[in-house]
C-alpha cells in the first residue's frame, strides 16, 4: 500500500516535463508564466491629471482662492506641448482625467470646486472659491510601478488583473508553461442515459466533472471516450484516439477495483501498478502505461474521482492552491490505519467538514472550497490540519 506522497511522486515521475510556449496575451489568461516580466516603462507613463478639473501653476496655486481666465482645454491623449508649448502662462488649463498635465503644473483642482461648475470656454473666467494645495490631483509618473522593476515571476498565474498590467506594457505576446492535453475515458456497462438506458443504468457523472475540473486546472482535455466492459473494445478506442490525437496522459475514472469487470485494469494491468492507497476517499488508484503514453487510473465512485483528481492530477498536469493549515473547527473522528480527505469550507483561518464522508455522496460536496486531511485515529476539534483548497 502506497501513502499519499509516494503515489504523487510516481505520478510526477511518470508525467513527461512540460516545454514552454509562445501565446498572444489575449489567450493567455489563467495560462502559467514560463519566464519572468519586467516593466518596460513607467506606469502612469506621465504625470497626469486625477480629474477633470483645472491645470494650475505654482503662482495660480500661491493666488488661491482666487479669479483666473481659462485657457485652452486638454483632453486625455493631446500633447500638452501642442496648447501650451512654454508651459501655463496666466491661464489656467481645464484638463480632464488621465491628460498629461502641462509643463509647470503644481497642482489641479476639480471642477465642482469652481465656479460655474462647469467648463466655459477659453478667454473666460472662473473663480476657485478654497486655496490649492500643491500637488493635489496629480497622479506622478512611475507611481504605480517603475521601468525594470518585476512585474511577474515565473510560475505565477496569469490573472485577469495581470493580462490588464501586461497590456499597459505593450506587452502583446507571453512565454507560457505548455499545457498538458489529456484524453479522458470513462463508463462501465452500467453508464447510460436517455432513451434505451435499462433500469438500472447511472449517468456519467465522472466525465463531465473531470472535463470541468481539468478545465479549471488548466489540463487541455483532447478527447473524451466512453467505454463499456469489453476490454478489447476499451483497447482499440484508446489506441485509435491516442495515435491520432498524441495526448501528453490518459486519464480513467472506474474500472480499477477488484471486481470482475475491471476492464481498465484488465486492459492495462500488464503495464502499470494498480492497488492501494492509504486514503479515504479514494483508496483504489492505478498508474500505467499505454502505447509509451502514462495514465493516471482514478476510483469511480464519483467523490473519490473528485478527491483523487484534486490530490494526484490538478497540481502535477496543471495548476491547484499549495495546500495550507487551518484549525479545525470540529471534532473529526477519522479513521484507523488511514487519512481521511473530507470534503470541507476554509473560511477565517478554519476548516469545517461539509456532507457525509461517502464516497458516493456527491451532492452534499457542493458547498465544499476544499479538501480537510484527517489523519488516521482522527483529531479533536482545535488541532490544526492541511487544507487543500479546490480555487
Amino acid at each position: 500500500m502506497r501513502t499519499p506522497e509516494e503515489h504523487t511522486a510516481a505520478i510526477a515521475k511518470a508525467v513527461p516535463a512540460r516545454g514552454q510556449v509562445r501565446v498572444p496575451l489575449a489567450d493567455a489568461a489563467g495560462r502559467t508564466l514560463a519566464a519572468p516580466v519586467t516593466a518596460g516603462v513607467d506606469s502612469p507613463r506621465f504625470d497626469n491629471s486625477q480629474m477633470d478639473g483645472y491645470a494650475l501653476s505654482s503662482a495660480h496655486v500661491a493666488a488661491t482662492p482666487g479669479v483666473f481666465t481659462v485657457g485652452e482645454t486638454l483632453p486625455a491623449g493631446t500633447d500638452p506641448d501642442q496648447l501650451y508649448p512654454d508651459g501655463l502662462d496666466d491661464h489656467v488649463a481645464p484638463i480632464m482625467t488621465g491628460a498629461k498635465i502641462p509643463r509647470g503644473t503644481a497642482a489641479v483642482v476639480p471642477v465642482e470646486a469652481c465656479r460655474p461648475d462647469r467648463f466655459p470656454g477659453a478667454g473666460e473666467r472662473i473663480e476657485i472659491t478654497a486655496a490649492v494645495q500643491p500637488g493635489q490631483y496629480i497622479r506622478p509618473a512611475g507611481s504605480d510601478i517603475r521601468a525594470g522593476d518585476p512585474l511577474l515571476r515565473a510560475g505565477d498565474r496569469i490573472s485577469p488583473v495581470a493580462v490588464g498590467v501586461l497590456a499597459g506594457q505593450d506587452i502583446t505576446e507571453v512565454t507560457v508553461v505548455e499545457r498538458h492535453r489529456v484524453i479522458i475515458c470513462t463508463g462501465g456497462a452500467e453508464i447510460g442515459t436517455g432513451h434505451g438506458a435499462g433500469a438500472a443504468a447511472i449517468p456519467d457523472s465522472n466525465g463531465p466533472m473531470l472535463a470541468a475540473l481539468c478545465a479549471r486546472a488548466g489540463i487541455e482535455v483532447a478527447a473524451h471516450i466512453r467505454t463499456d466492459d469489453d476490454p478489447a473494445r476499451l483497447a482499440a478506442e484508446l489506441a485509435a484516439v491516442a495515435e491520432r490525437l498524441g495526448p501528453t496522459a490518459i486519464i480513467t475514472s472506474g474500472g480499477i477495483s477488484a471486481g470482475q469487470f475491471e476492464v481498465v485494469r484488465q486492459v492495462l494491468g500488464s503495464d502499470g501498478w494498480f492497488g492501494h492507497v492509504d486514503q479515504q476517499p479514494g483508496g483504489p488508484q492505478g498508474l500505467a502505461r499505454f502505447h509509451g503514453i502514462p495514465v493516471i487510473c482514478l476510483p469511480g465512485n464519483p467523490v473519490s474521482t473528485l478527491v483523487s483528481f484534486r490530490l494526484f492530477v490538478a497540481p502535477l498536469l496543471g495548476t491547484a492552491p499549495a495546500p495550507v493549515v487551518a484549525v479545525l473547527a470540529e471534532d473529526a473522528p477519522g479513521l484507523p490505519g488511514r487519512d481521511q480527505f473530507l470534503r470541507g469550507r476554509h473560511t477565517g483561518g478554519q476548516a469545517a467538514p461539509v456532507g457525509g464522508a461517502g464516497s458516493h455522496l456527491l451532492a452534499q460536496a457542493l458547498g465544499a472550497d476544499c479538501l480537510i486531511r484527517i489523519p488516521a485515529g482522527g483529531l479533536p476539534a482545535g488541532q490544526h490540519v492541511t487544507v487543500y483548497p479546490f480555487d
